[in-house]
């Protein structure tokens, strides 16, 4: 079989390390695995190696200075449309992991990985099409499946993500690594995915604000965050927020694969705190690690992290449970034991076997 994987940037995002993840995997099983995507501001190839089984195709995108969200949305689908419509004969089945590489591939399988509301015109078309026009779609959990199932009638296959478990369980034996960060970081409290409104950023520094009352010397740890979307005005209100309730988060940005499982495994406790998820895979890798986890009472992550995790619905109670993790950690085995039972070979074989039933 030749496959192809589409995806829509270079750096870590979720839905980005899924594509690798799942890329890889299939590599393995004998797939003959090509993975397309944008190269923003002259990337070749992506945010970290790429087994050799994996060819990547990374297609250039310049970058456009002050170029509207809108504008830039629709400059991507025909670039990436552009380039792979010369190709895409040569495929046996062309799977799309995002609205954008979506929109550039159709027709195509897609994987459905949260649903999103946007309010720019060309994001809001993007999004629809690329749930009602693919061929077949696949969702990471049964809840945002529920979704699509409520929103559009629509029947897509549920396919979990796998967890790098055994990477993020090294990272909490890299005492080098956690000494780097406690010394730069002290203790902390991490987030991951950046400032946006999807990850609730405004909500986990109320609740951050709160929890420090008895834990002063805590501080407030933000990584990653690389998107093609303008959240800029919502930037603005979170440091207008966090200068109001005098917190000062520390913001890392996009980290390297070398950096992230010590920064996860030497965290006091992960927040994920997002109003939409699709999976959950910080979380993960966060209890991969032997780290807690609050967790928003969202269906979907009831779903995946079952018990493993504290729940809370709003700011006091996100809070609350911080606070009561950090004073009593809890047993970490039952979340290591989770994270490894997501494996990306299974994935995989779950992928080839769907693929399997496409006409």
């Amino acid at each position: 079989m030749r496959l192809a994987l589409l995806t829509y940037s270079t750096r870590p995002r979720g839905g980005v390390v899924h594509t690798l993840a799942l890329a890889e995997a299939l590599a393995d099983l004998g797939v003959d695995l090509h993975v397309w995507t944008l190269g923003r501001g002259g990337d070749t190839t992506f945010f970290r190696p790429v087994a050799p089984a994996v060819t990547v195709r990374a297609v250039p995108f310049a970058a456009g200075d002050d170029e509207p969200v809108g504008a830039r949305i629709v400059r991507s689908i025909a670039v990436l449309r552009e380039a792979f419509a010369r190709e895409r004969s040569a495929y046996d089945v062309v799977h799309a992991q995002d609205c954008i590489s979506a929109n550039a591939a159709l027709p195509c399988v897609r994987t459905v990985h949260h649903l999103d509301t946007f309010t720019t015109p060309e994001l809001a078309a993007c999004h629809e099409r690329a749930l009602v026009e693919p061929t077949a779609r696949i969702c990471v959990s049964a809840s945002v499946a529920a979704e699509v199932r409520a929103g559009w009638g629509l029947e897509p296959v549920v396919i979990p993500n796998g967890v790098d478990a055994a990477r993020f369980a090294a990272g909490a034996r890299d005492l080098p690594g956690r000494s780097a960060w406690r010394e730069r970081l002290g203790d902390y409290v991490l987030a991951l995915g950046g400032i946006e409104p999807r990850k609730a950023s405004i909500d986990l520094l109320e609740a951050f604000a709160l929890a420090r009352r008895t834990r002063p010397g805590l501080a407030l740890v933000i990584g990653g965050g690389e998107t093609l979307f303008d959240y800029r005005d919502y930037r603005r209100a979170f440091d207008e927020r966090a200068a109001g309730l005098g917190v000062e988060p520390v913001v890392l940005g996009t980290l390297t694969e070398a950096e992230l499982p010590p920064l996860v495994a030497q965290a006091s406790a992960l927040a994920m705190v997002s109003s939409k998820e699709g999976f959950g895979l910080a979380a993960l890798e966060a209890l991969a690690a032997g780290v807690p986890v609050v967790a928003r009472d969202l269906p979907v992550l009831r779903e995946v992290l079952g018990p493993t995790v504290a729940y809370a619905a709003d700011p006091p109670a996100i809070a609350g449970a911080l606070s009561r993790l950090l004073d009593d950690p809890p047993d970490p085995r039952p979340g290591r034991d989770l994270a490894a039972a997501y494996t990306w070979d299974a994935a995989a074989r779950a992928h080839l076997d769907f693929y399997a039933t496409l006409g």
